[in-house]
């Protein structure tokens, strides 16, 4: 990655500035780290592909450097900031756009469909239908986001979210190196990683190195599935055992008989010798089938 050294120090000494300013400190209780890196910060807007036409969500927008660059390629921005004392700084901060709207709550407290209706009033006409979510996540709730936004009855239609390197790689894994992270996403939308960010790119620097995760979220998910918490809890049983063959895993993870379990495995035509991380989408949404038409 090349970068602009002046321009990273300049966005450090802005961040630092206001943190004085304000008296504050990063939060290491809510894994707050702030962007220092304009080119990250260009590609990570970039990768949204924005235009005027365009909804976007902001969960942890802290300072608002982000979010000051998605105001300005967007047609309006939700910007929800758990932070009390951050949520007034970034109103201050955001003072000339026109195009902001900042919420200070928990994004995991309501749904998405929830937040959007608190301000449905201040959009203007002409947006496109949906949203999009572009957030630096908290790494300790990015499983989480992932759960509330993509289950959700109001998805988005597409996320371009900072998440730690190993997650990223996690995400966008083939069979034989599949978990419930990578099926959960990848039932509803197609990840990619845009980039990599090294831990530099922060104030103060993490621990470990991040990644711009993006994901185009399908119309309908991957495989068609009737009830989505049971076929998920099925996948859940076939991951209780890690590296075990599905015979063992999914005996224990569901409660149920080798011999019920072998019988499911050879219906739906599945070697019960393998392991979870093997299967594809599809072969679960057929195994999830062949158990259902057992019951």
């Amino acid at each position: 990655m090349t970068t602009n050294l002046q321009e990273s120090e300049s966005l450090l000494a802005s961040t630092k500035r206001l943190l004085n300013r304000f008296d504050l400190r990063a939060r290491k209780g809510l894994a707050q780290h702030f962007l220092i890196n304009r080119e990250v910060l260009h590609n990570t807007v970039a990768a949204a592909e924005l235009s005027k036409n365009d909804l976007v969500m902001e969960i942890g927008p802290g300072l608002g450097v982000l979010t000051r660059e998605l105001a300005k390629a967007s047609g309006w921005v939700v910007a929800v900031e758990l932070d009390g004392t951050l949520a007034s700084l970034l109103k201050n901060n955001i003072a000339p756009f026109q195009n902001i709207t900042v919420i200070n709550q928990d994004a995991l407290a309501e749904s998405p469909g929830d937040l959007l209706d608190q301000i449905k009033d201040q959009l203007p006409a002409g947006l496109s239908g949906g949203y999009k979510v572009v957030a630096n996540l908290p790494y300790y709730i990015t499983s989480a986001i992932f759960r509330h936004f993509l289950a959700a009855a109001a998805r988005p239609k597409l996320m371009v979210i900072m998440v730690q390197k190993e997650i990223a790689q996690a995400v966008i894994a083939k069979p034989g190196d599949m978990s419930m992270l990578s099926l959960s996403v990848q039932f509803y939308g197609q990840p990619k990683i845009i980039s990599y960010v090294p831990a530099e790119c922060f104030y103060p620097a993490p621990k470990v190195d991040s990644a711009i995760l993006r994901i185009d979220i399908y119309p309908r998910p991957a495989v068609e599935i009737k009830d989505e918490e049971a076929f998920f809890r099925l996948v859940k049983a076939g991951f209780k055992a890690t590296r075990k063959q599905l015979i063992n895993s999914l005996s224990r993870g569901l409660e149920l008989p080798r011999e019920e379990i072998q019988s499911l495995l050879d219906n739906a035509g599945i070697d019960p010798k393998r392991r979870a991380e093997t299967l594809t989408l599809e072969e679960w949404a057929r195994l999830y089938q062949t158990l259902i038409e057992m019951k």
